[in-house]
């Protein structure tokens, strides 16, 4: 997934675990770079605009998680062309020709936002469309990209808790630089506490700021539908979502991994390890109280 491509790509990348499987997968929705040539001739931007929108290079930051026994799920598709975050349900009504179908939630924060699972506007608030879309547009969009994404997901989480008792979802993101003092180099959201054993988080923070990170939970990211969906500590499933600040890896205005990348993809392999041995404690305790 180096290359950016203008093509109609599968929706995902799935890598399974190169050593023996532990209850954890590791996924990255928003890194995904195959940009639908019918998508860039609707849209106002160009695309260097639209891949600000991107994760960038998160896939490759978390190369190494199969060879911790961890499956690693990726999304090709760009988040502004449909967004694996969202419920599928989440689609702004001014957007299209047609109305919504009935079951729509089009009164969502991140709806009025402009980034419902159609995102309306880019990352930096740019209005994506220059006329209103087709509702068969999205349909589509929702059932080639978005459905096979998520049905893979749980698929591979059922997968773990069927095997282990128990799975940690690790869901990776990368955010924008943010100026302060106190600024976080990462972000830990657990849906305030609810997507996930207590211990993964602490255990997740704990080996941030080993490392000599500033960390912060929840703010400003508690965690997105994927973290408040699949995160049910009560059945054993567990979700963490992880935000990345760009500038520790990457050049913002460029566009381009610098010299800092190695270092951070050797922080989140170690992250990973460490979360790997919660996975695995979690499974053992699953296993005791079933």
């Amino acid at each position: 997934m180096n290359e950016i491509s203008t093509s109609r790509d599968a929706p995902f990348i799935l890598v399974p675990p190169r050593r023996t499987a532990i209850p954890m997968v590791v996924a990255s929705p928003h890194s995904g770079r195959s940009y639908p040539p019918d998508f860039l001739a609707r849209t106002r931007l160009d695309l260097p605009a639209l891949r600000r929108s991107e994760d960038f290079h998160l896939d490759e930051l978390l190369a190494d998680a199969p060879d911790l026994g961890a499956s690693l799920l990726c999304a090709t598709f760009p988040r502004i062309y449909c967004d694996a975050n969202r419920a599928a349900t989440e689609l702004d009504p001014g957007m299209f020709t047609e109305p919504l179908p009935p079951g729509c939630d089009s009164t969502s924060p991140r709806v009025r936002a402009g980034l419902g699972v159609i995102p309306r506007i880019s990352a930096a608030g740019a209005p994506l469309y220059r006329t209103r879309l087709p509702f068969a547009d999205a349909a589509e969009r929702i059932r080639h990209f978005w459905m096979p994404y998520h049905a893979a997901l749980a698929a591979l989480i059922q997968a773990q808790v069927a095997a282990h008792g128990a799975c940690l979802l690790v869901d990776c993101h990368s955010m924008p630089g943010i100026a302060g003092p106190d600024a976080p180099d990462f972000v830990l959201g657990d849906g305030w506490g609810t997507s996930c054993a207590p211990v993964v988080s602490a255990a997740a923070e704990a080996a941030l700021r080993a490392q000599g990170f500033a960390t912060s939970r929840n703010k400003p990211y508690a965690g997105g539908y994927v973290t408040r969906h699949y995160g049910q500590p009560a059945r054993h499933r567990h979700a963490l979502q992880v935000e990345i600040s760009r500038p520790l890896y990457m050049d913002e205005n460029r566009l381009v991994p610098h010299e800092g990348f190695t270092a951070i993809r050797a922080a989140m392999t170690d992250l990973l390890r460490t979360l790997a041995g919660v996975a695995q404690d979690l499974a053992r305790s699953a296993d005791t109280t079933s």
